[in-house]
């Protein structure tokens, strides 16, 4: 049970509740700033006071005075308007994820919502009914509104969702899971849809998996030097120690530990000076995607505690404040730079591929590590299996935060575009997983060819990632369909295999 005060939510948390589904809960502390933020609510509607989306439209209709007898519908019809989506639909995990946020963000006591109705949303998580979100329509600001109104809709008992694999409607499916409706009153629409979840949903799950995928470049660069009988030396410490970026020694560090004791991957050749950049440099690549990921790991965990919508109420100072917290930008740009620092890692490894099954490249082992070469294909096609996937990262990684489009008649005239940053970065974690599946593939390949005792020559954590890949993978003899071993070692990557072994060490 995760207790959600708003305060202390981390990325295990929403990757148990998201990914695992976790059961959640209001803490007291929680409970006690909602009612007061309701009340202040209550207070200001009872005056009649003019107060942006409590007694007004919303956006450009801002200065639209709505009468006291018309607050109730003006909730109903924001949700109505405003789901508006389009496209693929988000994965049952990334929904799961934009409500545990909304739930920690509204559990703040600043946004005038009444408890039952976040209540209604902790109802959705726990009986794991899952609201259908298309994918497409947010722009970042006034925060994700279009994907967070299709969730709203559900607990209106409309709109769409899931609930023990099938999509029903909204009100059947509450129905299902013994959840009954609700109306929304004064603020409320506007409290549930106004915020960053989306993006900070799609960016927490990118991010938590990215973490996984640095760790497996090391694996993988370690692999690789061993089959294309590498030299260590780049990555003594003692070097790293003079540019002491921390992702740069960290990965230094790893693939040191894991190639130590190696006959194949050596610290000096006689007749070879130094590796290409691919080898010597991954350090310094690798570590520079190290500490991108680190660097979006702090923005991530600021804005999954913060609040996020607007107007803001603070009922000890009897002030409301309608400002901009729901501006994406600073996700945008972290999801961006992330996009980007994912994306690299791709780049070289694609790059080590193509290295390892190049016989004018590889040091001396058959051309596409098969031995019946002509007849046989070997690893030809995996490469180019890669080096599609880094070329369509490449556009991927193309920042969607450097553009903006107004909307609401100028109302809102600067976008963060970061829902869009999300969605892309979504892909680019996917699309890399898949190439350092094949960089393991095809490294464990060249060490078969290398050597005739592995485990006697491998490095020592070289050795356990080479088990684990021959545990599901055999050394191809003679060509064969390759796809379903990608999907092995992809499985291999996702629940973190070589990770828990390597850390026994």
């Amino acid at each position: 049970m995760i207790i959600l005060t708003g305060e202390d939510l981390n990325l295990d948390d929403i990757i148990a509740v998201a990914r695992h589904k976790e059961k959640v809960k209001i803490a007291d502390s929680a409970k006690k700033k909602i009612k007061q933020a309701r009340e202040h609510v209550d207070r200001l509607v009872k005056k009649g006071e003019v107060v942006y989306g409590i007694t007004t439209g919303f956006g450009k209709f801002s200065d639209k005075k709505i009468s006291p007898g018309e607050v109730l519908k003006l909730q109903e019809n924001l949700i109505k308007s405003h789901a508006v989506g389009t496209g693929d639909a988000l994965s049952l995990e990334v929904v799961r994820a934009m409500i545990l946020l909304r739930i920690n963000n509204l559990a703040k006591g600043h946004s005038g919502i009444r408890l039952k109705v976040i209540n209604k949303l902790v109802e959705l998580l726990n009986n794991n009914v899952v609201p259908w979100v298309p994918e497409q329509g947010s722009v970042g600001a006034s925060g994700d509104l279009v994907p967070l109104a299709h969730i709203v809709l559900v607990i209106m008992g409309e709109g769409k969702a899931y609930y023990k694999g099938e999509l029903l409607a909204g009100d059947e499916a509450l129905e299902k899971a013994d959840i009954k409706k609700i109306d929304l009153v004064s603020k409320e629409g506007l409290a549930l849809i106004n915020g960053t979840q989306m993006m900070a949903a799609l960016g927490s799950i990118a991010l938590y998996d990215s973490r996984k995928l640095m760790e497996y470049a090391d694996y993988a660069v370690a692999l690789s030097l061993e089959g294309l009988n590498g030299i260590t030396s780049a990555f003594d410490g003692d070097i790293h120690k003079l540019r002491p970026h921390p992702g740069q020694i960290k990965s230094a560090e790893v693939v040191r530990n894991l190639t130590k004791g190696s006959n194949l991957a050596v610290y000096e050749h006689e007749n070879r000076v130094q590796d290409s950049y691919t080898l010597r440099c991954a350090p310094q690549v690798h570590g520079a995607s190290r500490d991108a990921v680190n660097h979006v790991k702090d923005i991530i965990n600021r804005e999954i505690n913060s609040v996020t919508d607007n107007p803001l109420l603070f009922p000890e100072k009897d002030k409301v404040i309608s400002g901009g917290n729901f501006h994406g930008q600073p996700l945008a740009l972290g999801l961006d730079y992330l996009a980007m620092a994912v994306s690299e890692v791709g780049n070289i490894s694609e790059r080590r591929v193509a290295r390892l099954v190049d016989g004018s490249l590889n040091n001396g082992l058959e051309m596409f590590l098969t031995p019946h070469g002509g007849l046989n294909s070997g690893y030809m096609i995996a490469q180019y299996t890669a080096a599609s996937i880094v070329a369509e990262n490449k556009v991927l990684a193309n920042p969607a935060s450097t553009d903006s489009i107004p909307t609401s008649a100028n109302q809102e005239d600067h976008v963060s575009m970061g829902s869009i940053s999300g969605r892309k970065l979504r892909d680019i974690v996917e699309n890399v997983e898949t190439v350092l599946a094949i960089e393991l593939i095809v490294a464990a390949q060249a060490v078969d060819l290398r050597t005739d005792s592995p485990l006697k020559d491998l490095g020592k954590g070289s050795k356990i990632i080479y088990k684990t890949i021959r545990e599901k993978i055999d050394k191809l003899k003679e060509d064969r369909i390759l796809y379903p071993e990608v999907e092995e070692m992809k499985n291999i990557i996702k629940k973190g295999v070589i990770s828990k072994k390597i850390k026994n060490l």
